[in-house]
């Protein structure tokens, strides 16, 4: 018999077929994501150390006009131009980035705080209540996170405690659910079973086991949860349903970029939407190297 009369292997192909998809090695996508995370780290650090002692150093009262300056372009006196009020757009923005990363931290950190315990408990009871408890999740999770937060600034328009409380009450919910998927894997580990058998309660393995082993997974959601409060105070702020106007912050810098790309301001627009997306994707790159590294759930 030929050669070419003999049969491949099982589950070969010949070199050089077409239409066939190159499987990535592991090691060469692990390189990528280490990549992406260290230049999402590297630009979010810029961000932040811009965010933080630009204001700082400026050492101006962002509350102050001078309406000589107004709506100037972007030139070496000021890097981002000035707004309608005369104000430098440079140091105005770094103030309005700082509110907002302060805001999405506190909203991030109390939604984490929230759906790990919440999770946890879900988990660690089972059965009846831990049915009930994911169907209340479910509920929270049919109602748009947008008009639930809406409906709760509105009640307290410019009320940074209403902003974090709307932010945090609309995205525990994910945090629940990956905590409680990581608990339910615990329960089954020979230490929490050892626990019980030497007369644990639920409570003492609550505390001692399941919220020590997901908090790994509570951390990785927070950095994930992130960008989402960082949009979602923009979008209340560009709703007029955020900050009151002369509280710089993303949101409310962009609300008034409306008027001013109408009148040729097009960099009272450009800057503050830049550094929104540039923030977003740094935050959701670290997000997504924490995920691989520590084999996290996104």
């Amino acid at each position: 018999m030929s050669s070419s009369q003999t049969s491949s292997p099982k589950g070969s192909t010949p070199a050089g077929t077409p239409g066939l998809r190159q499987v990535v090695p592991p090691e060469r996508s692990r390189a990528g994501k280490r990549t992406g995370a260290i230049i999402g780290v590297s630009v979010l650090a810029a961000i932040v150390a811009y965010a933080v002692f630009v204001p700082l150093l400026a050492g101006t009262d962002q509350k102050l006009t001078d309406f000589s300056s107004a709506r100037l372009p972007p030139s070496s006196a000021h890097l981002f131009g000035t707004d309608h009020a005369g104000r430098d757009l440079f140091v105005r923005l770094a103030s309005g980035l700082r509110i907002s990363l302060l805001i999405a931290s506190l909203c991030a950190v109390l939604a984490m705080v929230l759906g790990l315990l919440v999770g946890a408990v879900s988990a660690a009871l089972g059965g009846r209540a831990d049915r009930i408890i994911m169907r209340c999740i479910d509920g929270v999770n049919a109602v748009p996170h947008l008009l639930l937060g809406v409906v709760i600034v509105a009640m307290f328009r410019g009320s940074v405690t209403a902003i974090i409380a709307s932010i945090a009450l609309t995205h525990w919910t994910q945090v629940a659910r990956i905590v409680r998927s990581e608990v339910l894997s615990l329960r089954s580990l020979e230490y929490v079973e050892a626990s019980y058998l030497l007369g644990a309660t639920r409570g003492q393995v609550l505390w001692r086991h399941f919220l020590p082993g997901a908090l790994g997974q509570g951390i990785v959601a927070t950095v994930m949860l992130l960008p989402h409060a960082i949009w979602h105070e923009s979008t209340l702020s560009f709703l007029g349903l955020g900050l009151s106007p002369d509280r710089a912050s993303l949101g409310t810098l962009l609300q008034e970029a409306q008027a001013e790309v109408m009148l040729g301001g097009w960099w009272a627009l450009l800057f503050p939407a830049l550094l929104l997306v540039c923030t977003t994707l740094a935050i959701a790159a670290c997000g997504a190297g924490l995920v691989s590294r520590t084999g996290g759930r996104s």
